[in-house]
């Protein structure tokens, strides 16, 4: 039985995500001292889920895209 790979994006204090693997969720599970901290699945290819990159911000449903200044005009 293949285990699927799924996204995982580590946020900080704050819900900025610092990290995105790629793994299974029964490897994450199993070897918790690799995956320290808060880890949010994300979702590549999804409709209406956003894929987190570094710097994008967890609202507590979604991923936001990271404040830049030529968003913020």
């Amino acid at each position: 039985m293949t285990q699927q790979l799924t996204y995982f994006a580590q946020i900080d204090e704050n819900n900025v995500v610092i990290d995105v693997h790629v793994v299974t969720a029964e490897f994450m599970a199993a070897n918790p001292e690799r995956y320290p901290g808060t880890w949010i699945e994300t979702f590549y290819n999804s409709p209406g889920k956003t894929y987190a990159g570094i710097d994008y911000v967890w609202d507590g449903t979604d991923f936001q895209p990271p404040i830049t200044e030529n968003n913020n005009e």
